[in-house]
């Protein structure tokens, strides 16, 4: 099995990366709001006691140091949220335990990413016959300082398996342990191209809107849009 060590570290690259998120969740305002860590806890206290919703909003903080939240920057919260609302049944590099942000290299790349899992997902719901998806398209720039390549790998190590997560995890767990900031590797879902999956949002410094993008459900998806706006948002 691959050591982290054994993958190159990344230099201070600058670069462009991409994300769908379903545009049900919606953005949390309070991250925008603030400039640093200091305004983030007096106004979190201040809005804490009127706002009886904002802790589920806000997610789990104790899973994110404060030092690690890029306060200032446009789009704070879309990068903060992964690692405050996790997904307990886990990701490609995570067991559950803690959040990770994924980017992808390309609007194609990100498309092909989350098609494959809002298939496989939907697909175990039966009753489901008809539906419309709309997925926020972001921009993030982010820096790669300290990422470890994982596409050095062949693409049939198993961290590149489709299906089981478990050298992937293994890696993650230990890029997360030792404090490294992220791993590139190999798409699975778009051959040729590549991700990252950054364990901390630090490295972002900025992450601004495109173009939505629709997904239509009727037994499976059926087609996929851009659209020029989600209906009813202005964010």
């Amino acid at each position: 099995m691959v050591k982290l060590e054994d993958l190159p570290l990344l230099a201070d690259e600058r670069l462009q990366g991409h994300r769908l998120v379903n545009s049900k969740f919606p953005p949390i305002h309070l991250f925008d709001d603030v400039a640093n860590a200091e305004d983030f806890a007096v106004l979190h206290q201040l809005q804490v006691l009127t706002n009886p919703r904002l802790q589920n909003e806000l997610g789990r903080l104790e899973l994110i140091p404060r030092e690690q939240i890029p306060f200032g920057i446009s789009g704070c919260s879309y990068a903060t949220a992964p690692f405050t609302h996790v997904n307990p049944e886990g990701s490609r590099f995570s067991d559950g335990t803690f959040g990770v942000l994924y980017l992808a290299d390309h609007p194609d790349t990100a498309l092909a990413e989350v098609h494959h899992h809002q298939q496989a997902y939907w697909s175990k719901v039966p009753a489901l016959k008809y539906e419309r998806f709309v997925f926020r398209n972001l921009s993030v720039s982010f820096s790669e300082k300290g990422v470890r390549d994982a596409p050095v790998l062949k693409a049939a190590d198993p961290i590149h398996d489709p299906l089981d997560y478990s050298a992937a995890r293994s890696l993650g767990a230990a890029a997360k342990r030792v404090g490294c900031p992220g791993l590139r590797y190999r798409s699975v879902r778009r051959p040729g191209s590549h991700c990252w999956a950054l364990l901390t949002p630090r490295l972002v410094t900025a992450v601004v809107q495109a173009a939505p993008v629709e997904m239509i459900w009727n037994g499976g998806i059926i087609s996929v849009n851009r659209l020029t706006a989600v209906p009813g948002e202005s964010d």
